[in-house]
């Protein structure tokens, strides 16, 4: 089953500066013209064209364009590898350092841990905490090619591809811009997801840690995320009674 889960080329360099066509007769003084001996600060070798200006908005007009394409249109395609658990990160640096070591920068491009923003309740406090969406996986984009496979599935760590048949299978575009809004950076910053996830779902049983319904068990029926409430069905004397609750108020089982 395959996991549901255009090349960027850029061009640089000063544009080409015709000198001005040399006189017929080096004898005969061009009207206006100066005279360079190349003592003039800032100047080139003789006869040099002096380079063009950086124009700073048209730089900054680039970098934004460059970020706002989609990680799917990047060169080549994005899959999903199995690492041992709890070992994603020094899968992730050692791949990286087998990819430069074997000179195969121009084959593998880019190792992934996706991360995400939790919000959670620790000690009666809101906390905004990063967690893997995909504990035991890295995403890698890499050409879809034998030498590339090769250094992939050799790397420590790696237990190998998810994918059906011998060959594995790339995520879908919908997949990849889902996981991956955002590039993410060798430090492993989190992927823009979108509104940080509240660490609570509709039905779970959550234990009441304080208040007068402490120590009591009960199913969460619905979440407030702008007041930072749950209501929570509790059993008391074999009757369920609803009680709104704050998220520090009670803690996952």
């Amino acid at each position: 089953m395959t996991p549901d889960l255009s090349d960027l080329a850029t061009t640089d360099g000063d544009e080409a500066v015709t000198p001005s066509e040399a006189p017929a007769s080096l004898g005969t003084p061009v009207p206006g013209a100066t005279r360079d001996d190349g003592d003039n600060e800032g100047s080139g070798a003789p006869g040099e064209a002096a380079p063009e200006a950086i124009d700073a908005e048209e730089l900054l007009e680039s970098e934004a364009a460059e970020a706002s394409i989609s990680p799917y249109d990047r060169p080549g395609r994005w899959y999903v590898v199995h690492t041992q658990s709890g070992y994603e990160k020094k899968v992730k640096q050692n791949l990286e350092a087998r990819t430069q070591s074997m000179n195969m920068e121009g084959h593998i491009h880019e190792v992934v841990i996706p991360m995400e923003e939790v919000v959670e309740f620790k000690g009666g406090r809101k906390v905004v905490s990063q967690k893997k969406v995909f504990p035991g996986y890295l995403l890698v984009r890499c050409d879809p090619d034998d030498d590339s496979w090769y250094v992939i599935r050799n790397t420590p760590g790696v237990t190998g591809f998810v994918g059906q048949g011998s060959k594995p299978s790339p995520l879908p575009r919908r997949d990849v811009e889902s996981f991956l809004t955002t590039k993410v950076d060798g430090d492993d910053a989190p992927a823009k997801l979108g509104k940080p996830r509240i660490d609570f779902e509709i039905s779970e049983t959550v234990r009441v840690k304080e208040g007068p319904f402490a120590e009591f068990s009960g199913e969460i029926v619905e979440i407030n995320e702008d007041q930072l409430k749950v209501k929570v069905l509790v059993n008391i004397f074999g009757r369920e009674t609803p009680a709104e609750l704050d998220f520090a108020q009670v803690a996952k089982l």
